[in-house]
């Protein structure tokens, strides 16, 4: 197998990652640098940019496609690959919704992005949170941030250094566990931000309009520690504990699917055996 993702990522796809990552990473902080007092955002929060942002974020979705598809790194074998892992991502999300900070989904698609590159696990990551949305009910307009940061889990997880191999080493799985971990609990400082600027009430936790960033920095801290980490800490334990379990079969599968599948080989035509020819007449 390829020291590096299965699928790599290109020019163009590296282009559009960016930028989908920029767009998304604007959805999260714009509240922090734009006087939401005098917008009236603290009433409406993100109800209103959210439809936009879920419309962006498709066409930026297929765009990561067909970029990689452009570049070879993405052909049928691949596409329908990415729509079974979607299901069964969306399908562990249904089990548990992110009830506790629970989301057994992660660790497939920590090691999915692993496996396939960051361009894979980055759609990957927006579409299972996007089915999973769909089959709980979950549909507001946290979901474009949700896809957001369930995409950069994927990506991130393509970017992780070490070799791929057929067989995972002991350390990789450790590895692989410790960035689990991380991610569970990067996923939940992310996310809070979606709401957090738009609290109707101040105390030390809240954000301030027009205080400096170290200070606001602080209070989301505090915040942070209080009402979130009781959530992100079981998601980034129970996500290491099941790359700790089942990595290593997942890792096998995946490298055994992409020998099966062939991916990024290149076919060729040529004169039957035993024609004697060696060309076109």
């Amino acid at each position: 197998m390829s020291p590096r993702s299965i699928i790599p990522v290109g020019p163009r796809s590296l282009a559009v990652l960016i930028a989908a990552s920029v767009v998304g990473l604007l959805a999260f902080t714009w509240p922090l640098v734009v006087p939401i007092e005098q917008t009236g955002a603290r009433a409406i929060s993100h109800s209103k940019d959210a439809p936009w942002l879920f419309v962006l974020i498709l066409p930026l979705l297929a765009g990561v496609v067909l970029a990689q598809v452009a570049e070879g790194g993405m052909d049928a074998k691949v596409v329908a690959l990415l729509g079974m892992l979607t299901a069964v991502i969306a399908g562990l999300r249904a089990i548990s919704p992110g009830t506790a900070g629970l989301e057994p989904g992660f660790f497939v698609l920590l090691l999915a992005g692993y496996a396939f590159g960051p361009g894979f696990g980055f759609v990957l990551g927006a579409l299972g949170m996007f089915a999973g949305g769909l089959i709980t009910g979950g549909i507001g307009p946290w979901l474009p941030f949700q896809m957001f940061a369930n995409a950069w889990v994927g990506a991130f997880g393509g970017l992780l250094p070490g070799r791929r191999r057929d067989e995972p080493t002991r350390l990789q799985i450790g590895w692989l566990a410790l960035a689990a971990l991380v991610a569970g609990l990067a996923y939940g400082i992310v996310m809070n931000m979606w709401f957090w600027p738009f609290a109707n009430f101040e105390s030390a936790l809240t954000f301030r309009p027009g205080d400096d960033l170290a200070s606001n920095a602080v209070r989301y801290a505090r915040f942070w520690v209080v009402t979130s980490l009781g959530w992100d800490l079981p998601r980034g334990i129970v996500s290491a504990l099941l790359v700790l379990a089942f990595g290593r079969p997942l890792l096998r599968a995946f490298a055994r699917v992409s020998r099966k599948a062939a991916f990024g080989a290149v076919g060729e035509f040529g004169a039957p055996r035993g024609s004697g020819t060696t060309g076109t007449p």
